[in-house]
């Protein structure tokens, strides 16, 4: 099991993956989608999300792909 943080529009919010491999990043932005569109996140229910939402988002993997994190590429860090 994983979890899915995704961050978008100032809203952050989890989602529990079941994981049988291992997810690409454009795997990864998919699913977000999906789940977003779908409304499976309580507060983060978007249905008309387009298509580009996720587009040059980040993913970051920790705690050996346990938790995977979608976020805004930030303007500072590297």
């Amino acid at each position: 099991m994983a979890t899915l943080n995704i961050t978008y529009n100032g809203l952050s919010a989890d989602y529990p993956l079941e994981l049988d491999a291992q997810l690409t990043d454009a795997d990864v932005r998919r699913i977000a989608l999906e789940v977003v569109r779908a409304g499976g996140i309580p507060g983060l229910a978007l249905p008309a999300l387009a298509d580009s939402a996720f587009d040059g988002f980040v993913v970051d993997r920790l705690q050996h792909g346990q938790r995977i994190y979608l976020r805004p590429k930030v303007p500072f860090g590297a």
